[in-house]
């Protein structure tokens, strides 16, 4: 299952990531924000991340206006490697080479076909595994 927040900044796109999980039969859990009344990112950063942190989601994605703050509300959480992504190359890499589980897009940084693409990316490639790859992620787990 998929976890998706954000604020009101990332509404929209929010919306429309939905409407791609629907399509790809993806189960999801919507954490918020449910309009664009102005909200504040850390409360749906922090409920995304929770549900990954305590294994209730596999994965989590979070959208406010940048993605940075949001991030970065999500990155506080032990166990979660929250991955501000703005291009497919990154959304694959992150994946690939952190293990990344939560993905963090800036609704005014990029638009709705790179947005999906990056989730797409994100959601259907797989950690590597490799031996150095492995050892630093559990390095970032020990720190």
């Amino acid at each position: 299952m998929i976890a998706i927040g954000s604020d009101h900044g990332g509404f929209a796109l929010k919306q429309k990531v939905i409407q791609y999980l629907e399509e790809k039969s993806i189960p999801y859990e919507d954490m918020g924000c449910h309009s664009e009344e102005s909200c504040d990112y850390p409360v749906f950063g922090h409920a995304v991340a929770k549900a990954v942190a305590e294994g209730k989601c596999e994965k989590g994605i979070v959208i406010c206006t940048t993605g940075i703050g949001i991030s970065i509300s999500a990155n506080r959480h032990p166990g979660v490697r929250c991955a501000l992504c703005a291009d497919s190359v990154s959304a694959k890499l992150t994946r690939l080479h952190n293990d990344a589980n939560m993905l963090a897009m800036g609704a005014g940084i990029v638009g709705e076909n790179l947005a999906l693409e990056i989730v797409d990316v994100f959601l259907n490639t797989a950690f590597s595994g490799e031996e150095r790859h492995l050892r630093r992620v559990q390095l970032i787990e020990k720190i």
